[in-house]
């Protein structure tokens, strides 16, 4: 089941989670949920426990990239969703 109309997602742009990849997405991403909420992470594994930093909130998912503290963040090229695509991605659920 969904987030709900009203309610924040419990991730916002620019935090950082320590989280585990769960699964891989259709393009490639890995997978991993903070607080049941879906995050992509591209150039990741299933298995990989890495630090995200949130790149990009939309209603029912969002977009991370891997962090190194000892490292400058790179760009990311994630690729640009619409909200219908958005739609389309949100009926994805890991058990």
């Amino acid at each position: 089941m969904g987030i709900g109309f009203g309610v924040a997602p419990p991730v916002k742009e620019g935090e950082r989670y320590d989280v585990k990849i769960e699964d891989i997405g259709k393009e490639g991403d890995g997978v991993a949920k903070v607080n049941n909420f879906v995050v992509f992470i591209p150039n990741t594994k299933v298995g990989d426990e890495v630090k995200i930093e949130v790149t990009k909130v939309l209603r029912t998912l969002a977009f991370g990239q891997v962090v190194d503290d000892s490292a400058p963040v790179e760009e990311d090229t994630e690729e640009e969703y619409t909200e219908e695509e958005d739609e389309d991605i949100e009926a994805i659920e890991l058990d």
